[in-house]
């Protein structure tokens, strides 16, 4: 104690001390909620919540798609984000982390990044975490996915060359009646 504050520090404390007993104020009760809080605020780090958040959603979904939004928010958002509070997160420090995930050229892992921020703010609300979601504000804020077409036939040989194929496949028998019905419904 003695070397880490000095004289005048620990007169100064017992001054705010004796200030808090003459308001019927219990110095040592304060201090335990002071500690308590700031243990509370540990607990409610952005990762904590998002960590229990995955914990609940991953049971439903397919192992890969579980380890690619863990491996995504270990990689591109608990660096950035994951010691602070949840509620003291503003939509400037999400979009700064999802446009550092944009200016690689990861577009789409950004927008994804998005809907886990929105998604692990909803359950934080819901579980008595944070108080608002400021997901909703950054919409429009990243630029869009290029979005690409899947190349069709159009060539009448080449359409030809495909239903022979479908006609000559020996795999499984449902899979064959599946095949034969797709062209006749063009999905």
């Amino acid at each position: 104690m003695y070397p880490d504050i000095s004289l005048a520090e620990a007169r100064d404390k017992v001054h705010e001390a004796r200030k808090m007993l003459a308001n019927d104020l219990d110095p040592g009760a304060d201090k335990q909620n002071k500690k308590r809080a700031r243990k509370l605020a540990a607990a409610n780090t952005f990762e904590a919540i998002a960590r229990e958040w995955f914990q609940k959603n991953s049971k439903k979904w397919v192992d890969s798609h579980g380890g690619r939004v863990l491996n995504r928010l270990e990689k591109d958002v608990f660096p950035y984000v994951g010691s602070r509070p949840i509620t003291e997160l503003s939509a400037p420090e999400i979009l700064a982390v999802l446009q550092r995930i944009e200016n690689r050229g990861a577009i789409e892992t950004a927008h994804r990044s998005h809907q886990n921020f929105g998604q692990i703010f909803r359950y934080a609300i819901a579980s008595g975490y944070a108080q608002n979601d400021p997901c909703p504000h950054l919409r429009g804020a990243l630029k869009p996915v290029q979005q690409r077409h899947h190349a069709s036939i159009v060539d009448p040989k080449k359409i030809g060359e495909l239903l022979r194929a479908i006609n000559s496949y020996e795999g499984f028998y449902v899979t064959k009646c599946a095949l034969r019905f797709a062209p006749l419904v063009f999905p």
